[in-house]
This record gives structure tokens, C-alpha cells and sequence, in this order.
């Protein structure tokens, strides 16, 4: 979850010690005690680095020795904050801003081990079947030990079309496993939709980029083009999060006042609250909102503001609870810092981290098993219409004509065979797809009494 990028740091903190006492007088809320302890640390750091540039076996990089030393200090703060060198800062923005190669997983640090919070749909990594909660133990056969997030998204990157091994230990596995995944563009496109049934409309949103909403919005007109939306399932399992103000933006097309998010920090300028904008909340269509335990942060914001607002039923397993923001703030040499500034908060002002969001109706993933040789199926049961001489119901409707056929298949929509598969295969699809349904049948009987009053 990022916040928008803050401005350019005037004097870089890394490459001086001077500038890191500088820094340190600089900071208005530390007591005299506190900041002549932070001089003594800072002088112990000085002779470190003098005693290492004299004495060392081999001449030392004071650059890299510096730019460890400060990862090293991000990283004992949380798994999410990180020094980011300019390369990695690159790759950051072309993330949010571009597509990019690799393998298409977030990742994070839990418990000091390097952890996947999700595979993006539809990439080597998905495709693979990695999960959330899967712990890469070696990248290549280099241990994942000391390395941290960024560099190890280096180290899954690279050309289209070359190879990666990562070494994976999974909960419930005696063994670790080696995967082989092959790198593939990961694109900018982050909005899916179409038509389950006909007006029962599937969204999905894979992480949230810089043109999301715009994307989402544009998908909702086409849809409605086609055919009036009923019902909406919106689809944010494996979606690892992204950008904080597309989030919120997503968010309010469905909620007409009141607040999305709001973020609470150290200093005063990290406490904001999101309100939604006028003229917002135009989808006023019931909604079930499905999420998983690869749901984290910007994807975690929208479900619990849904869930607040009474706008949606939540439909999934435990999300994964990072309710952190981080800030951007980029340094004159092309480095950044990738900083944790504040935690967020649901509407009613509940904090996702570590717990993450509950789902109104919980439903677990079930694998896909084909079944075969299955007693008891439709084709064995015997009907009334299946019954010799049976009586005939004269009130039935006469048999359509081809062409009266032809029009009722031009105009309705058809679930066609890959949308049969997947709601074959998905059980908390169908589950989604079925109290949406009944959301549905619920509206229009609310609306059938009301008219009739």
C-alpha cells in the first residue's frame, strides 16, 4: 500500500555521516537525553566504517557497505519498510505505472522469511500454482536468508523467456519443492468483466494500479451497454494491493457518503481520513465481494469499507492483514526510502493489521477434482414427464419458432464453455454466484411489494 510519492529529500542521508547528525538535530519530538544517545550511536557507526576502510583484508566499497547498513536498519522497523536503490526504485514505478517481466508475484517479510502474499492471476507464478503463505527458501539456489523483498523481486526479474528456479516450503509439505517458472510480461491491465449469467455481471481486479478505477469504471459502462447490471460480484482474491488512492476511488463507485479509509500515523500530515466524493456510489446494485488470504492492503480496503457501509456481503476465507501505509520519498541520487508513516482503518474504525478482514459468509477453497463414474446424476432420476401416457399441461407455453429462438439467443447472454468451467472448478464462485442471486430475487420482491402498497 503506497501512498502518493513525497517530495524529493533535499540532502541525501546515506552517503555522509555529517548529514546523518544533521539529520538527528533535526528532529523536533526527541528529548536531550534521547539525542545525545543517538550522537553516541551515531559516532560508534563512524568509527565502524573508519576501522573497516583502514584495516579490512580487502579494500572495502564504502557505497555498499553504507547502502547495507541502511537496509539493515529499515528491516529491523517491519517486513515493509526498505531502502530502495535506484534500479529498485525503477522497478517499483514500473509496476504501479507500466508492465514489466518477471514471474507476477507480491512478496513480503513474515517472521524474517521471505513469504509470498499473492500470485497475480494469470502469470508464470499463478499458472505454477504458487500460493499465498508459501516461503521462498532459495531464489536459483542463493539462500533467502539475508535478502530482502526488493532484492529478491531483482532476482525473480528479468528478460522474457529466461528461467527462474525458486525453492518453495509450503505449511503441511515434509519436503521443500522447486519450482522452474518461465518469465513472462506482466501487464498493466489489473480490470477483468464479463457476464455470468445474463444482469449478473463478474468483476475482477488483480492489484491496483494507477489506472484502475478509470479501467473498472469503463468495464461497468461496456457491461451495461450490453445488458442492465443486477447483481455484481467483485473478485480481490490474490490481489496483493497497490495504489491507496485507487483503492479509495474504487471503493466509492459503490457508496454514496461517509468515510472509505482513514490512516493514522506519528506525525500530523500521516492522519487523513478518505471521504467519498459527490456524486459517487452509481452502482446501486446488490454486491458480493470475494476475498482470500492473498487479499492484502489496498484490496483489504475496499472489501472492509463494503463490509462497513453495509454495501456488499463478503464472501471468502481471512484476508491477509497488512494495514500499513507506506510513503515513497525519493532521494537526489535516484535512491528512495520505502517508509512505513501509517496504520488504516475500516469506516467503523476497525485496524486490519495482523487480523485482516473476517467474511460475512465464510467459504473455503476447495481444489478441483473431476468426477467420474458419479451415481445419482440428473439422467438417472425418473420425472413425471418421463412417465408413459403421462397427462400433458395444457397451460404450457407453445414451442418457439427458430426464428423467435434465434432472437431470444441474439438477446440473452449465454454462459458460454470457459464460463461453465470455471464456475465448475471455482466453489467460491458458485457460492458468490448463488447469494448473489438470492440478493437479487430479494431486491426485485422488495421492489414487487412496495408497488403493490
Amino acid at each position: 500500500m503506497y501512498t502518493k510519492i513525497a517530495p524529493v529529500v533535499k540532502v541525501s542521508v546515506f552517503f555522509t555521516i555529517s548529514m546523518l547528525f544533521l539529520l538527528s538535530s533535526a528532529m523536533a519530538d526527541v528529548t536531550q537525553k534521547e539525542r545525545e544517545e543517538t550522537y553516541k550511536q551515531l559516532e560508534l557507526f563512524a568509527n565502524v566504517l573508519s576501522l573497516l576502510q583502514e584495516n579490512y583484508v580487502d579494500p572495502v566499497n564504502t557505497k555498499e557497505l553504507i547502502d547495507g547498513a541502511v537496509n539493515g536498519l529499515l528491516l529491523s522497523l517491519d517486513p515493509h519498510s526498505s531502502y530502495l536503490t535506484p534500479q529498485n526504485f525503477q522497478d517499483l514505478k514500473d509496476e504501479t505505472d507500466g508492465s514489466f517481466t518477471g514471474i507476477g508475484i507480491e512478496i513480503t517479510m513474515r517472521d524474517n522469511i521471505l513469504t509470498i502474499v499473492s500470485s497475480i492471476e494469470g502469470t508464470p507464478a499463478d499458472q505454477a500454482g504458487l500460493k499465498a503463505k508459501d516461503m521462498i527458501v532459495r531464489i536459483n539456489g542463493e539462500s533467502t536468508k539475508e535478502m530482502n523483498p526488493m532484492d529478491a523481486l531483482r532476482k525473480l526479474r528479468g528478460p522474457k523467456g529466461t528461467k527462474v528456479t525458486i525453492t518453495i516450503q509450503r505449511e503441511g509439505w515434509k519436503t521443500l519443492k522447486d519450482f522452474t517458472l518461465v518469465r513472462d510480461t506482466i501487464p498493466l491491465q489489473s480490470v477483468k468483466a464479463f457476464f455470468l449469467e445474463p444482469g449478473l455481471a463478474y468483476t475482477r481486479i488483480t492489484n491496483f494500479q494507477s489506472q484502475t478505477t478509470a479501467d473498472f469504471k469503463k468495464a461497468l459502462h461496456d457491461m451495461e451497454a450490453v445488458h442492465p447490471i443486477k447483481g455484481l460480484i467483485l473478485d480481490l482474491r490474490n490481489n496483493p494491493g497497490g495504489l491507496l488512492n485507487q483503492a479509495v476511488s474504487t471503493a466509492e463507485i459503490f457508496i454514496d457518503e461517509g468515510i472509505i479509509v482513514s490512516t493514522k500515523g506519528r506525525t500530523q500530515d500521516q492522519n487523513m481520513t478518505f471521504k467519498v466524493h459527490e456524486n459517487s456510489g452509481e452502482g446501486k446494485y446488490p454486491m458480493v465481494v470475494l476475498v482470500n488470504e492473498g487479499s492484502a492492503s489496498a484490496s483489504e480496503i475496499v472489501a472492509g469499507a463494503l463490509q462497513d457501509h453495509k454495501r456488499a456481503i463478503i464472501v471468502g476465507t481471512q484476508t491477509f492483514g497488512k494495514g500499513s501505509v507506506q510513503t515513497i520519498i525519493p532521494l537526489p541520487d535516484g535512491a528512495a526510502l520505502r517508509l512505513t508513516t501509517a496504520r488504516y482503518y475500516t469506516p467503523s474504525g476497525r485496524s486490519i493489521q495482523e487480523k485482516g478482514i473476517t467474511p460475512d459468509v465464510e467459504v473455503a477453497y476447495v481444489p478441483y477434482a473431476p468426477q467420474t463414474d458419479v451415481k445419482g446424476s440428473d439422467s438417472d432420476i425418473t420425472r413425471e414427464v418421463d412417465l408413459k401416457n403421462h397427462f400433458k399441461n395444457k397451460d404450457s407455453s407453445p414451442k418457439k419458432t427458430d426464428a423467435q429462438q434465434e432472437k431470444l439467443s441474439v438477446e440473452a447472454i449465454k454462459l458460454n464453455n470457459d464460463i461453465k468451467d470455471r464456475l465448475n472448478k471455482d466453489n467460491q464462485l458458485r457460492s458468490a454466484l448463488n447469494i448473489l442471486k438470492s440478493l437479487d430475487l430479494y431486491s426485485e420482491f422488495k421492489q414487487t411489494r412496495h408497488q403493490s402498497k
